[in-house]
């Protein structure tokens, strides 16, 4: 039983999500149903950092509780979410030489030259971090673009172009110091942002072109997926407490009253809508606003077919869809996570589930049942994950190629 069971801890500023799955189907193609999770509320974390170890341990400890409470099952193990400002992104490339201009390339060569964009890394560039994933992105023979992986082709020089995700390594060693505490083992780690686009992101908007926006609480995560594979990652330090603020303040009511403002239905809210977009409205363009900054710079402003999807908790906010497709000029709609029928997730609150916020936590289950199955999701995203700790590089890597 012990091994056809995956856990996924998601640590966000606002709550701890804790997924508790089994894998139901053939053991190739098995997938994760959710028979148990829990939620706590975050202390001693900010914009994703844990500032608190103790309060963050004891919120942690409170969410895995509930989780095995709800499924009956003792989690000694899990997979992590890493999310938060300390997340980045960029490309880089490399280029090595076969020994002949009619050489077969070989994966010794793939792994080879990988390898060499790695070690080649700027100084600046991994200066306090660790890289999550490295993401192939594209292959070159002899300066022409190849489709899919080249190994079987014939070439004198091979290059690619690498998307390297990485975290900051205090960030990074917080994480697993505060899940540890509670007596738990992280089996690997994964950016939050690719862990919800395994549940949220269906392959045809991630090949015709999407940005994933996940809003927490205090953060904004904006991720680009291009011809099947994240091609940006980008944190801001702005999320869904900024409006809630700005809505106490505009309308002179107290936080717990503006956070039911800003999640109600239009027709439900006993204020002006005039007003109510004017402030949600001004918060919201500061988020679009860098999110089209980042487009721009990635040279991706206005070009990405299947528009922007929207998740996290402030995907909730009143008018998110329209506000967005307004500022950005894109296709723009929330995110419908799918679980697995039958998945048992607990109400949080009197308007239902809010399942965009378990999407993290569950998108990590996946990883947890996809080592063996070649058509998952996770292998489709050519990941290649490291997992590390402070003293030393975990004893298994994901090899996953495009």
């Amino acid at each position: 039983m012990a091994e056809r069971i995956s856990i996924g801890i998601d640590i966000g500023s606002h709550g701890i999500k804790v997924v508790v799955a089994e894998s139901v189907g053939d053991h190739d193609r098995a997938r994760p149903k959710i028979i148990g999770a829990g939620f706590a509320e975050s202390k001693g974390v900010h914009h994703g950092y844990i500032v608190e170890p103790d309060e963050a341990s004891a919120s942690i400890a409170a969410a895995v509780s509930a989780a095995q409470k709800s499924s009956g099952y003792k989690i000694s193990k899990a997979y992590l979410s890493v999310g938060g400002i300390g997340l980045g992104s960029a490309i880089f490339g490399g280029t090595i030489m076969l020994s002949d201009k009619e050489s077969v390339i070989s994966e010794n060569d793939v792994k080879r030259v990988l390898e060499t964009v790695e070690n080649e890394l700027p100084e600046s560039f991994i200066l306090n971090k660790e890289i999550l994933h490295a993401i192939p992105l594209q292959y070159k023979i002899d300066g022409k673009i190849v489709l899919g992986k080249p190994v079987g082709m014939q070439g004198g020089k091979l290059e690619a172009k690498v998307l390297f995700i990485t975290v900051l390594s205090q960030h990074l060693n917080d994480l697993i110091d505060a899940v540890g505490a509670c007596g738990i083992e992280i089996e690997d780690v994964m950016a939050s942002p690719l862990a919800a686009s395994l549940v949220v992101l269906p392959k045809q908007q991630q090949m015709a072109g999407c940005v994933l926006i996940n809003i927490g609480a205090e953060t904004m995560s904006a991720s680009v997926f291009e011809n099947g594979a994240p091609a940006s990652l980008e944190v801001f330090p702005i999320g869904s407490v900024d409006i809630t603020n700005d809505i106490a303040l505009g309308l002179k009511i107290p936080l717990d009253d503006a956070d039911r403002v800003k999640l109600s239905k239009p027709e439900s809210v006993p204020y002006p809508r005039k007003k109510l977009e004017e402030i949600i409205g001004a918060r919201l363009s500061d988020m679009f606003d860098l999110l089209e900054s980042h487009l721009k710079k990635i040279g991706r402003s206005g070009l990405l077919p299947a528009g922007i999807i929207v998740t996290g908790g402030g995907s909730y906010s009143l008018y998110i869809e329209e506000l967005a497709k307004s500022y950005l000029k894109l296709p723009a709609k929330k995110a419908q996570p799918k679980f697995d029928p039958g998945s048992k997730l607990p109400v949080l609150s009197k308007d239902g589930i809010k399942e965009n916020i378990w999407a993290v936590a569950y998108g990590l289950c996946i990883l947890g049942t996809s080592a063996s199955d070649t058509n998952s999701p996770v292998n489709r995203l050519g990941l290649r994950f490291v997992s590390k700790t402070r003293a030393n590089i975990w004893a298994w890597i994901k090899k996953i190629l495009p």
